[in-house]
């Protein structure tokens, strides 16, 4: 089997979803501890987490 490399759009919409869930998760961490340095902290994980993360194969 051949490695399909992702397209750079595909990159995009993984990184934008990683991001929208680390804040998501951010500001529900942060209410619920009522701590604010959460949600800088979930957005760096949303991020990484988009860029380290490998978007599904288009058929």
């Amino acid at each position: 089997m051949a490695e399909q490399t992702p397209s750079r759009n595909a990159r995009r919409n993984q990184l934008i979803v990683g991001l929208i869930v680390g804040v998501l998760v951010g500001v529900g961490v942060s209410l619920w501890t009522s701590f604010w340095l959460w949600l800088p902290a979930g957005i760096v994980v949303g991020v990484v987490t988009g860029l380290l993360m490998r978007p599904p194969a288009e058929k």
